[in-house]
């Protein structure tokens, strides 16, 4: 099938572009109002765009809490989803008024940070201190028009629990992170889904070199 996505008239029960573009990873914000208030956020649109130095990016629809925050403060902290934590995240999904905290509402801690004011989600095994960097407006389309954000942050810290840490690397997929997929379903990251491809190299002639079977 083919549909024109401006238009979205695409026939199907849900719009299907969620569930096509996935599985992204689920930015779960924590951010801290003018007057002291936590918030904390699941986003589904949410990725890291650089290493040096580190970005991470998320989209908002709707000028949000968390958005408002990040505005009066420029901070935010993410924590990592996992499936051990997926009912508290969805908890902290729940649309309850400005000011509400989300930490006791969804049975979670919130561990002080080290560089921004932001509190991070204690029992999350990762979880990155964020600058502001930027918001974008994106334009919108029919109704949906001036509705959409893209907030950028620079990463200025990250904590990574030392259980996950083995032999020099982190053990991601021991964490089982979990990530957005469409309408109401999730995935999980474990380490019988997890495969090893290595990069071709390039000899001197410029020719292609296959990489070394996967492990």
């Amino acid at each position: 099938m083919f549909y024109d996505a401006i238009e979205n008239r695409h026939g199907l029960k849900h719009d299907p572009f969620k569930a096509l573009i996935a599985p992204r990873p689920v930015g779960w914000i924590s951010t801290v109002s003018k007057s002291g208030d936590c918030n904390l956020a699941p986003y589904s649109f949410f990725n890291a765009v650089s290493e040096r130095p580190a970005y991470v990016v998320f989209g908002s629809a709707g000028i949000k809490d968390s958005l408002r925050n990040i505005a009066e403060t420029g901070e935010f902290a993410c924590s990592l989803a996992t499936y051990e934590l997926r009912e508290h995240m969805n908890m902290t999904s729940a649309s309850v008024p400005y000011g509400v905290d989300e930490f006791p509402l969804a049975g979670l801690t919130a561990a002080k940070s080290r560089l921004v004011a932001p509190p991070r989600v204690k029992e999350s095994p990762v979880a990155f201190e964020c600058r502001h960097h930027q918001t974008i407006a994106l334009p919108g389309a029919g109704r949906h028009a001036g509705g959409y954000h893209m907030v950028i942050g620079l990463v200025v810290g990250v904590h990574i629990d030392d259980r996950y840490v083995t032999g020099g690397v982190v053990d991601t997929a021991a964490m089982r992170p979990i990530a957005r997929l469409g309408y109401m379903d999730y995935a999980v990251v474990t380490p019988e889904t997890v495969f090893t491809i290595h990069r071709p190299d390039v000899g001197p002639d410029g020719q292609v070199i296959p990489p070394r079977a996967a492990e």
